[in-house]
């Protein structure tokens, strides 16, 4: 066995603790976690005492990115922070893995793949729908043919309640971006694009709104995510709708939304090929296709995959001992333009060239 890579990790609360600690845990023959920073630094602490009791632990995060013993930054602070920290490692000779979503402008997408070409440093954003064994399949199947020509779709993610972090960093634009489809759209676009082949987006309409702001009601677990506020910002939708068009004449819609008079949350994504389409849910698929005058149904048989963010993880491990990566910056650039210029359709009532 090498010697193992080393991870600091910036950002010590929901998602850190909720996916990315435990998937260290779990790939420690591989990886090492040497340091941990947190603006709340009892939070770090906290890590270190239950979890990696050699992590270093800092405050600061620029304290962190110069710790020599690190290879490479993991960050899960707040949206407006990722492009912040992520370019600031790059730039001191760190490779980067950075939660969802990228950036929150297009600017600060543009520079982080500046940073990173400059750089030479790696620079993956998780995309962990990609990871699941039904995901993998339905792409094997698309890129040999099966599917024909994909030119439509629908995807999404859709919340009976689920408003994280209410009052807080989630629910303030300044800080997050936006709502759910910042929040959850990036997981479910993404997966709906790359199933496609990663076609460039050419323009984009979308429509927003906001109805559960004073709804304390929640069913879904990940409404647990961020620090709730009772007396803070609440400025971003609670359902956006959209349609994206392609340069290849693909069209694809996307619904997401933090709370909704619906039956029951769920994710989604379903494409619509000339040869056969694909319904993906909550990570189960199933193909639809005509052979010998029949319709047929058929499930997408696959490994179960119980933590793909352990499987993303895995991955940028890989890529850093040479592997190719499944994702590029630039298809995070793609994102952060779809993703605002739905925001700017739904503002101005007009559809947004790219």
């Amino acid at each position: 066995m090498g010697k193992k890579i080393r991870v600091g990790i910036v950002g010590c609360g929901g998602i850190s603790k909720g996916a990315h600690m435990g998937a260290y845990e779990k790939l420690k023959k591989r990886v090492e976690v040497v340091a941990l920073c947190d603006i709340i630094v009892e939070r770090a602490e906290e890590a270190r005492d239950k979890r990696f009791p050699s992590a270093a632990v800092y405050k600061d995060y620029k304290d962190l990115i110069n710790d020599a013993n690190v290879d490479y930054v993991d960050i899960c602070t707040p949206n407006y922070l990722h492009s912040i920290i992520a370019v600031d490692a790059l730039n001191a000779g760190k490779h980067v893995l950075c939660e969802k979503p990228d950036a929150v402008s297009v600017s600060e997408a543009l520079r982080m793949q500046a940073a990173a070409n400059e750089s030479g440093k790696k620079l993956m954003v998780i995309r962990n729908n990609r990871f699941f064994g039904t995901s993998a399949e339905a792409k094997k199947a698309i890129e040999n043919g099966d599917f024909g020509q994909i030119y439509a779709g629908r995807c999404g993610w859709i919340r009976r309640r689920g408003i994280p972090g209410k009052g807080g960093w989630f629910t303030t634009k300044a800080q997050s971006g936006g709502g759910p489809l910042i929040d959850l759209g990036v997981h479910m676009l993404d997966l709906a694009i790359w199933l496609m082949g990663n076609p460039t987006p050419v323009s984009v309409s979308g429509n927003t709104f906001c109805k559960f702001a004073d709804c304390d009601v929640m069913d879904s677990p990940e409404a647990k995510f961020g620090d709730k506020n009772e007396n803070g910002t609440f400025d971003v939708e609670d359902l956006g709708m959209g349609l994206i068009r392609f340069d290849n004449g693909a069209v694809l819609q996307l619904e997401c939304s933090w709370a909704s008079n619906i039956k029951e949350e769920h994710r989604f994504v379903e494409l619509r090929g000339e040869k056969a389409g694909l319904s993906w849910i909550n990570g189960k698929a199933e193909i639809y296709y005509e052979e010998n005058n029949k319709q047929i149904d058929k499930k997408v048989k696959a490994k179960p995959t119980p933590d793909a963010h352990k499987e993303n993880i895995s991955h940028f491990l890989d890529v850093l001992e040479g592997a190719d990566p499944i994702f590029v910056p630039q298809q995070g650039v793609d994102m952060i333009k779809i993703l605002c210029a739905m925001y700017e359709s739904a503002k101005t009532g007009k559809e947004v060239q790219l």
